[in-house]
């Protein structure tokens, strides 16, 4: 299982809506604070419900840190599979950065005063940092005294969405500081909800094309053309992804549940009519051609009734996919089904009689 190291909440809420210097500072005290990585022990945990049956994985929640300025969401596969990720029909993305834990108050007084020592940032602003982390407006030396009792969040980007404008959103100008067994209320705080849309992110679906018989190029007017997926290649996809510090976890399981055709022309016939092919008892889609089916109408499938004049239809096969998640504390729920689409050349010439 692999770590997801980005960009660090504190750096980038040092640089926002302040002076012309500020850029600089921010590219600094993002270094800064990743060359710290200081480990946090799982002190946090708030370990799932005992009944629950989460995912198998390496090592128990205390053998996981939290590092400071990075994200500390684990996926499992560590690393997105051979595939296509799936988009959304509606437009619905997961989001792109939320709140969670970034450090213990050791850990945030090292970082802001490395931050101070850099003596770029003006007395005036220095002072207001002062004022909240450590004199007692609201926070008193950083909270240093009630380590044992919460911790400090910010914002992390959604490590699917690096180069996603939005990802800049959920940083803060001050880190939040937020007593165990609560979150932030200062933005989206991390859920098992926001993992679940995170692993979204991370599915991969199978890129093969379908089946057809004739193989395409070698259709004719009006002779029925097949069209299968093997249930071997097309079966549920899941990713977990994990925040150990927190306890929490979600699985998101991506399931096939239907195949749409678009023949490419008005001048063909669908079938079904309304050329979306069902899932069969046994998860594949459509029926293979038999020798002998020549007469027999295909359960999936379409008929061209027009040739293409030297050139070619644009046959596009659409993959719908059932997109459900569940995760620590019983949650659970649908996200917005995704779909994958091919796009196949079809040749149909004006022959009476083709080889299968």
């Amino acid at each position: 299982m692999q770590g997801i190291g980005i960009g660090t909440g504190m750096g980038m809420g040092v640089g926002m809506g302040r002076s012309r210097r500020r850029p600089a500072l921010a590219t600094a005290g993002a270094s800064l604070a990743l060359a710290l990585a200081l480990s946090l022990s799982a002190a946090l945990t708030s370990p799932a419900a005992a009944d629950e049956q989460p995912p198998p994985t390496t090592g128990g929640i205390n053998d996981h840190e939290l590092h400071a300025g990075v994200s500390n969401i684990s996926f499992e596969p560590a690393n997105p599979p051979p595939g296509s990720a799936l988009t959304a029909p509606t437009g619905w993305t997961p989001p792109a950065c939320w709140l969670e834990p970034q450090y213990t108050p050791a850990q945030l007084k090292v970082e802001r005063e490395g931050i101070w020592a850099l003596s770029s940032t003006g007395d005036a602003w220095e002072q207001a940092e002062r004022e909240y982390y450590v004199n007692g407006n609201p926070h008193t030396d950083f909270e240093i005294p009630n380590s044992d009792k919460g911790t400090w969040w910010n914002g992390v980007v959604n490590p699917n969405r690096k180069g996603d404008p939005a990802s800049l959103k959920c940083f803060l100008e001050h880190s939040d500081w937020v007593l165990k067994g609560t979150a932030s209320t200062k933005g989206v705080a991390v859920t098992s909800e926001i993992l679940a849309k995170a692993a979204y992110d991370r599915i991969r679906v199978p890129d093969t094309d379908v089946a057809l018989s004739p193989a395409a190029g070698s259709q004719t007017v009006n002779l029925n053309t097949w069209v299968w997926l093997d249930r071997a290649d097309f079966k549920p996809v899941s990713v977990t992804a994990r925040l150990p510090a927190l306890g929490l976890w979600a699985t998101t399981t991506a399931t096939p549940i239907g195949l749409h055709l678009d023949a490419g022309t008005n001048d063909a016939d669908l079938y079904p009519a309304s050329g979306t092919c069902g899932l069969n008892q046994d998860g594949s889609i459509g029926t293979p051609y038999k020798t002998g089916d020549n007469d027999v109408t295909p359960p999936c499938g379409v008929t061209y009734r027009r040739s293409s004049t030297g050139g070619s239809y644009p046959l596009k096969a659409t993959v719908t996919w059932q997109v459900q998640w569940r995760g620590s504390g019983g949650t659970g729920g649908d996200l917005p089904s995704g779909t994958f689409d091919r796009t196949t050349p079809v040749t149909v010439q004006e022959i009476q009689a083709i080889g299968r």
